[in-house]
């Protein structure tokens, strides 16, 4: 199996879920994940917010608010709704992955919450239909005003490893509060609760990345980081508070601090621009990570390779 740094098109389209999280690992903090707003229009007209973040770098692609009952991606045409992840794939030759939220009705809830549709949700027809539409990896984690809590979150670990086995990737954690009163900024998540997740049969962990929520110092997620890796998971350290719309020495830092903790994949949200990451921002954080050698050979590289 290739590392992701050497991985291309064609070596994507092979892989299944164990063996994604196999070149991951053997990248060594290295892996540069984006996630997109495929309900959003696009940063400009034509092609996808996908396109864009793989242009700047990205190794794989993750689409938020997508909704697999309704399978649809603003600024790609497909023959049938059921191939868009498929054209998708063709597109940008990525590994993608959609968002699938564990919303708890018992959440303590410090706002008014959104209501999701059920294809937005983890629900076990949810990932059965992800499965279907050929996504590489899912992630279970919770958009602001969700009420996605930490509990809800393992019980669709479980309910996901039960479905997907070892064909798609599981990535599960919460990147900041989702509207929950009790877990929101150093109460996010602790080390005993990463270490059910990952013996739940999470592959990746989510973990707020370093500076992005009020407590979550380089210490503190330095010893996360390590309680994932005692359990043989990995980790995801990720950006979703709207700093990947900050300056470039603002992500610069956070990337640093990141890799230090032990992140074995970085991931940066899709709130800098209209539903995508500042593009440069993305260059600028996998530049800081693995410098230009594997950042530009990612940017540069055919799909048809």
């Amino acid at each position: 199996m290739k590392r992701l740094l050497d991985c291309t098109a064609s070596d994507f389209t092979e892989m299944n879920g164990a063996q994604l999280r196999q070149a991951v690992e053997a990248s060594e903090g290295r892996a540069m994940l984006s996630e997109v707003n495929c309900a959003s229009t696009p940063l400009y007209p034509g092609l996808t917010n996908a396109e864009y973040a793989s242009a700047f770098g990205a190794d794989m692609i993750l689409l938020n608010q997508f909704d697999v009952d309704v399978p649809n991606i603003k600024g790609l045409s497909a023959e049938a709704p059921q191939l868009v992840i498929t054209e998708l794939k063709k597109l940008v030759g990525r590994p993608i992955g959609v968002n699938l939220e564990p919303v708890d009705p018992h959440a303590d809830n410090a706002e008014t919450l959104n209501t999701l549709p059920k294809g937005r949700t983890a629900a076990a027809d949810s990932l059965e239909k992800a499965k279907e539409l050929s996504v590489d990896f899912v992630c279970l984690t919770g958009n602001p005003k969700t009420g996605v809590t930490n509990t809800a979150i393992l019980e669709s670990i479980r309910l996901a490893k039960d479905i997907l086995q070892d064909e798609v990737m599981i990535i599960a954690g919460k990147m900041h509060g989702a509207g929950v009163r009790n877990e929101a900024g150093d109460g996010i998540v602790s080390q005993n609760v990463v270490a059910e997740f990952a013996k739940a049969g999470a592959d990746v962990i989510l973990l707020p990345a370093v500076g992005s929520v009020p407590g979550t110092t380089l210490a503190k997620t330095e010893a996360l980081v390590r309680a994932v890796h005692e359990q043989g998971a990995l980790a995801l350290t990720a950006i979703g508070t709207s700093q990947e719309g900050a300056a470039k020495e603002t992500i610069q830092q956070m990337a640093l601090q990141n890799k230090m903790a032990g992140a074995d994949i970085h991931h940066i949200g899709d709130a800098g621009e209209h539903g995508i990451s500042v593009p440069e921002n993305i260059m600028d954080y996998s530049t800081a990570i693995r410098g230009k050698r594997h950042t530009y050979v990612r940017m540069a590289a055919s799909i048809n390779r």
